[in-house]
């Protein structure tokens, strides 16, 4: 029932915050500056605000406050650990995204800024999940259902490398209208359904707000979007899904739920490599993926349902390859 309600909470509250914040930022004059090396089409978008992810990261935080509060009488915080550990990597990406506007170009925090960042706030999360028991540095293989002993260090390194690589790979997702909404939105009720089998009702809670807070955010950022999330919300939504990995100790199911994540950073490691491996030539048409087929003539509502449906294949995949983890709660 407080899934449910989370759910609730987080799509009206999104939408009301969206009504409010897309006119603000329009006065604000908070416009996304369009990469000069994109599709040209995309250069009509110039302009569009950013940093929407605000409404949904506001949103989240209303459903887990007050559908979670009674785990949180009960001395549980998982829910506000994994929701503090996202809203830092947003704020990471506010601050980029607010540099990026108040200088009218399309970078923001330089390279080795964001990744310091990121980095500290990886390392401090894992911490804070194996010092209250939520995380062993025993690596669960799904399928199998076994788990592979590992030395704390290594898996600090292998944590923080995780984390580090999905969120900048959800970044990168964030490139066409509605993609990394739409995407993300099957990760978070595949969270849903694990926590619900495993009776782990805090995180159910945290991932069912998630879901709620994207379907409210879609009403406005899909094509044609009235408003980007920014590194604001890209971030925060790959912190998002890294926190629900760590905190229910599977970090290994992201490659499954992250394929569409996976593939599009692939695409553009291949494509920078081989550039420069062959001075010049290109594998793809344009890096990232989507750019890739959006030259090929797809429309960007088709990449959104198609990458969307594998995303929720694949976390079909992953539901059946974790279910027996552990007996189910009555």
């Amino acid at each position: 029932m407080r899934i449910a309600l989370a759910f609730g909470i987080a799509f009206l509250a999104t939408a009301l915050v969206g009504k409010a914040l897309v006119p603000w930022l329009r006065r604000l004059k908070a416009g996304q500056s369009i990469k000069e090396d994109g599709p040209t089409w995309h250069m009509a978008k110039q302009g569009t605000p950013t940093m929407g992810g605000i409404m949904f990261i506001i949103g989240i935080f209303i459903a887990v406050l007050l559908a979670g509060w009674k785990e949180m009488l009960a001395g549980e915080y998982g829910h506000l650990f994994i929701f503090l550990f996202a809203l830092i990597y947003g704020a990471i990406g506010f601050v980029d995204d607010f540099v990026k506007v108040h200088k009218a170009r399309n970078t923001g925090l330089t390279a080795s800024q964001k990744f310091l960042l990121q980095l500290a706030a990886a390392i401090t999360f894992v911490v804070l999940l194996r010092k209250f028991g939520y995380l062993t540095p025993n690596l669960y293989i799904p399928f199998f259902n076994v788990q592979v002993s590992m030395n704390w260090t290594l898996y600090m390194v292998f944590a923080a490398f995780v984390i580090v690589g999905t969120v900048n790979a959800v970044n990168i997702t964030d490139g066409v209208d509605g993609l990394a909404a739409g995407v993300t939105l099957p990760v978070s009720l595949f969270y849903v359904a694990a926590a619900v089998l495993w009776g782990y009702t805090v995180f159910g809670v945290f991932a069912a707000a998630l879901a709620g807070g994207l379907c409210a955010f879609l009403l406005y950022n899909f094509h044609p979007a009235k408003v980007f999330m920014g590194d604001t919300g890209s971030l925060f939504l790959g912190a998002a899904v890294c926190g629900l990995a760590f905190s229910m100790d599977m970090p290994l199911i992201l490659i499954l739920v992250g394929i569409i994540y996976l593939a599009e950073t692939l695409s553009d490691i291949i494509q920078i490599v081989y550039f420069k491996a062959t001075h010049g030539r290109r594998i793809f048409r344009m890096a990232p993926l989507h750019h890739h087929l959006e030259m090929g003539g797809w429309k960007e509502e088709k990449l959104f349902f198609v990458f969307s449906g594998i995303t929720l294949l694949f976390c079909l995949a992953a539901f059946y390859g974790v279910m027996d983890r552990f007996a189910p709660f009555a």
